[in-house]
């Protein structure tokens, strides 16, 4: 087994896992719509809520069908399986990346498919704004395409391509 799917493999048999474990207890022991009683941290910073998502990221596209997610998520799956098997096999940074997105994906699909919707826990109080509850899932989608991000940014850098300067700093 390559590199790049010792990767992908170890990532999902973590993350899907972890990522339906901590939704289990969050439906088993936090009222829906409501917080962890006992359990605040960082001083209303951070709350372990109970909410539910049936739409897209954000909470937008409420109202929407189930199946236009589903059969989006295993579109994207596709496509993201189509751009794994192009990446080297030693490349981790992007077998990373894509097996965090890889990941997320299927613990959200997973929640769509038994639920109908997706299961939020976590909330972040920042002061003027509450930022919109998410879970594991999210995170390694979020935390994928950072790095995916950061990977073509580095590349684009390291293959020669330098940002075009002002004359002026050209001159100097």
């Amino acid at each position: 087994m390559s590199p790049k799917l010792r990767t992908l493999a170890l990532l999902i048999s973590v993350i899907v896992p972890l990522d339906q474990l901590t939704k289990y207890l969050v439906v088993r022991n936090v009222p829906y719509g409501g917080y962890a009683v006992p359990f605040q941290a960082l001083d209303g910073f951070f709350h372990i809520t109970h909410s539910r998502n049936p739409g897209a990221a954000l909470g937008l596209a409420q109202g929407v069908n189930v199946y236009f997610f589903v059969a989006l998520t295993l579109v994207a799956l596709a496509l993201i399986g189509s751009f794994f098997r192009r990446i080297e096999a030693g490349d981790r940074l992007s077998a990373v990346s894509l097996g965090l997105i890889v990941s997320g994906a299927i613990g959200n699909l997973l929640d769509r498919v038994v639920r109908g919707e997706v299961i939020d826990w976590a909330q972040f109080n920042l002061g003027l704004f509450i930022f919109p509850d998410f879970n594991v899932a999210d995170s390694a989608i979020v935390i994928g395409v950072a790095l995916l991000l950061l990977d073509v940014v580095t590349q684009e850098t390291e293959g020669g391509v330098t940002p075009k300067r002002a004359p002026e700093e050209r001159d100097g």
